[in-house]
């Protein structure tokens, strides 16, 4: 077992959530070649819609985290997410009322680039994804993209999100 970012990962969690991402990029793939981008991307959208708001409440359960327990909350949560076992993320909090979430490394980009796949443009899942899920950690989260393809940002390898929330008394 090995520790990273205070979280106990075992091999088997990490190939399961491998596995996870496998059959949701080979899903969006099929979609993608039989009918476009566009409706990948759209019906990716609707399965977010559903997953984010599943996973959180999961996290939230599985940790006992409190409902509305601000960004100290997200912050444990985004780090229990399954892409956070197989991707680099860097968390900073430059105030208190602010988290930053920026992915060092991508998987589902890397897999692309492999496959010789043009870029994912998924900022619009990202937007569907990040503001849900962190609702769901507490209602008074408001999620905000930096940068995400296709409109990436120079010096941004992949994504950043801003997560503010608007009362400090529990951050």
């Amino acid at each position: 077992m090995t520790r990273a970012e205070g979280q106990l990962i075992t091999k088997e969690l990490a190939d399961a959530a491998k596995n996870w991402l496998a059959i949701d990029g080979l899903w969006f793939q099929a979609i993608e070649q039989e009918y476009g981008i566009e409706t990948a991307l759209e019906m990716d959208r609707r399965v977010w819609e559903q997953f984010s708001v599943i996973e959180a409440r999961r996290i939230l359960t599985r940790l006992d985290l409190p409902s509305g327990g601000g960004l100290d909350a997200l912050e444990t949560a985004l780090k229990n997410r399954l892409f956070h076992l197989i991707n680099e993320l860097q968390i900073v909090r430059p105030d208190k009322n602010t988290l930053i979430l920026t992915m060092k490394t991508c998987r589902v980009h890397e897999a692309r680039k492999r496959k010789k796949m043009p870029l994912f443009p998924c900022k619009s899942i990202g937007l569907v994804d990040f503001p849900l899920f962190a609702r769901e950690i507490d209602a008074r989260i408001t999620t905000e993209c930096i940068s995400c393809p296709p409109e990436s940002l120079p010096g941004i390898p992949y994504c950043s999100w801003k997560f503010t929330i608007s009362d400090s008394r529990t951050t």
